[in-house]
């Protein structure tokens, strides 16, 4: 039995233009088997957070249905959320409690009592243990979020749903967080679900990843095989200046950093030579593998041109 199960859903939402709608989620079906560290990956837009709402019962989908362990969030909506804890992209918190407290009321909305014990090991495993007794309203963005991070585990629940849970915070909370997550998975066998923009994040520590564009699925594999499928290389350097618009047409540009995918030394070599021709100098020059952000940027590509030429047929 799939921990997780997205069988043919679609969600579409009332556009402002009368007669119109915006289709989030588009017929994806995907099965997450239990104690994977599973990742879905997309740009903004691509339909996760829409997948996760319908996860938590928060939305009801168009077509299709959701399960978690073989309970169907709409039609047995109470036992499919005892099994899920929901870590979203918001700070959401009541500012009228302490960090312990909000942790044993949360306990309440599952009838979870006389887990003291576990709420301890949770404030002490997320650095949270000297602000048990603070307001929430006193404590950081970065502490405001392992606290979403305390309450959505405060149940023990077997499958964890982590929305984008280290957007804008510190590098200690996110080694932290990583560490005791990938910990339960391990230990326990905890299901994890992970969307995140931090790629390597996902790359370290996902067995196996989803990239959707669009509401679709576009790649489904293990994240070894992903990244087999890439360029076996890739040509890094910096330069001082502006590439001519051929080679940028090829290349991926983060401010000074040029990066080419490069199969060969020949090929290596051509990109060289045209910067050199160009008038510029290549600096730091290194080779290194292909990484995950090299397969998401090569997938999301590859799927734009199919869609620019199904357009134009």
């Amino acid at each position: 039995m799939p921990a997780i199960s997205f069988q043919s859903v679609s969600k579409s939402y009332a556009a402002r233009r009368v007669g119109a709608s915006l289709l989030a989620v588009d017929g994806v079906s995907l099965d997450i088997e239990q104690g994977e560290f599973f990742g879905l990956l997309g740009p903004n837009g691509a339909g996760k957070t829409t997948m996760i709402s319908l996860l938590a019962g928060l939305s009801q989908p168009s077509s299709g249905s959701v399960s978690i362990l073989g309970h169907d969030v709409q039609t047995d909506f109470a036992a499919a959320r005892r099994l899920v804890g929901v870590v979203p992209q918001e700070l959401v918190f009541d500012p009228f409690f302490s960090v312990r407290e909000a942790l044993h009321i949360q306990s309440g909305y599952f009838g979870v009592q006389n887990n003291a014990a576990w709420i301890d090991e949770l404030l002490h495993s997320l650095g949270l243990s000297d602000k048990a007794d603070a307001n929430m309203r006193q404590l950081s963005g970065g502490m405001k979020r392992r606290v979403l991070v305390a309450q959505a585990l405060v149940h023990k629940p077997p499958v964890i749903v982590l929305d984008e849970p280290t957007a804008g915070v510190d590098v200690e909370l996110r080694q932290t967080l990583w560490q005791f997550i990938a910990r339960l998975n391990r230990e326990h066998g905890h299901t994890v679900l992970l969307t995140t923009h931090y790629l390597e994040e996902a790359e370290a520590l996902c067995g196996r990843i989803a990239m959707l564009k669009s509401g679709r699925v576009v790649a489904l594999d293990t994240t070894s095989e992903l990244l087999k499928a890439a360029s076996s290389n890739v040509l890094r350097f910096k330069i001082d200046g502006e590439l001519p618009d051929a080679l940028r047409a090829r290349a991926r540009v983060t401010g000074r950093i040029v990066q080419f995918p490069a199969d060969d030394a020949a090929q290596i070599e051509h990109y060289l030579s045209a910067v050199r021709q160009a008038g510029l100098q290549a600096q730091d020059v290194e080779i290194r593998k292909a990484d995950l952000e090299d397969v998401f940027l090569d997938v999301m590509h590859k799927n734009t041109a199919s869609s620019a030429a199904g357009v134009l047929a």
